[in-house]
């Protein structure tokens, strides 16, 4: 018997089994969010600090509202009952509002050139801090 090949052959394997357990982690973090779809609470962050708090449950009909940033950029931000998303910014690359609409935690909206983060957290669960996919 040849342990050199057994030897070769795990290493590959060993990669392979890490990678999918570590995706399916992921997808499960992110599909287990899902059950926070529309209760809500969006919080706008702006250099860091939180400018805006809305309960998602609460609103009744769509509004606006205007973010501006220290070097006059404006991000403008629609609410919708059970979602929030960013529709309007002066950042060169506009990912930000290509992004969309979200409705549950895990992903935010962000906004890096304009300084901008919107984040979901669930309403009546953590109150204070909720782990997310970004840090700042």
């Amino acid at each position: 018997m040849n342990t050199g090949k057994i030897k070769k052959s795990i290493g590959p394997l060993a990669v392979t089994a890490f990678l999918l357990f570590t995706a399916a982690v992921c997808f499960l973090y992110l599909y287990g969010s899902r059950k926070y779809a529309g209760n809500c609470v969006a919080e706008v962050y702006q250099d860091g600090s939180l400018v805006r708090s809305v309960s998602l449950s609460r609103v009744t009909e769509p509004y606006t509202f205007d973010i501006t940033g220290k070097n006059g950029s404006l991000n403008r931000i629609e609410v919708r009952p059970g979602s929030i998303g960013m529709i309007r910014a002066d950042c060169p690359d506009g990912l930000c509002v290509a992004q969309g609409f979200i409705h549950s935690p895990g992903i935010p909206i962000t906004c890096l050139p304009n300084r901008v983060v919107i984040r979901l957290r669930p309403e009546k669960l953590f109150p204070d801090k909720v782990p997310d996919a970004v840090t700042y």
